[in-house]
């Protein structure tokens, strides 16, 4: 079965980008059905505007508040007929209404092995500057199902990243950030195959 992935970030969306060029190559069988970004100026909608792909800005203010952006976003999710739900640095809480449509269907990435360095808060550099701050020797990405609360759902896969000694938040970030695209992509590809089974 090809997977219809609809995609949600706010900034570059550099997870999106692994896997669409992993669809792009042959080596995922899925199409990239919608992406929406809450920033309506942000390098994801220049990404899937310069690759002709379906693409739209959500958000509160031009829905008129966050339950109406909810609704539109499950909406367009649902007519895109997408079977999987990918964010890539997606900025804003995943509403109720798109988590009822999804359930069990919404995948994250986050830069930590989780379940440390996460929940509310723990987002961007903050969390590599928690991870150098405790002194551990390990940290990396985590693929997870996303349910309603922040980096709590089912663990999916992990990749693990040495904290080596001199690292900077920014250096440790950097190579995080290489594992998480491949990371992304190795879920995805188990999925498709039917490897995965995520309910």
């Amino acid at each position: 079965m090809t997977l219809r992935i609809g995609f949600l970030a706010s900034y570059n969306g550099s997870g999106m980008r692994a896997v669409v060029q992993a669809i792009e190559a042959g080596h995922l069988d899925a199409t990239p059905a919608v992406i929406i970004s809450n920033n309506p100026g942000s390098q994801a909608l220049v990404f899937a505007r310069d690759r002709q792909l379906p693409h739209v800005c959500i958000n509160a203010h031009r829905a008129g508040g966050e339950d109406a952006a909810d609704a539109d976003i499950a909406r367009t999710l649902m007519e895109a007929q997408v079977d999987l739900v990918v964010l890539s640095g997606y900025m804003k809480r995943i509403g109720p209404k798109t988590l009822a449509a999804f359930a069990n269907r919404i995948l994250n990435i986050h830069p930590s092995l989780l379940p440390n360095f996460g929940g509310q808060g723990m987002y961007g550099m903050r969390v590599h500057e928690a991870v150098i701050a405790a002194g551990v020797q390990e940290s990396g990405a985590t693929v997870h199902v996303v349910d309603d609360e922040y980096d709590h759902g089912r663990i999916l896969a992990q990749a693990r990243v040495p904290v080596l000694p001199g690292d900077s938040a920014q250096s440790l970030r950097q190579r995080v950030a290489e594992q998480e695209g491949p990371l992304y992509v190795q879920v995805l590809q188990r999925i498709a195959r039917g490897e995965l089974h995520l309910v």
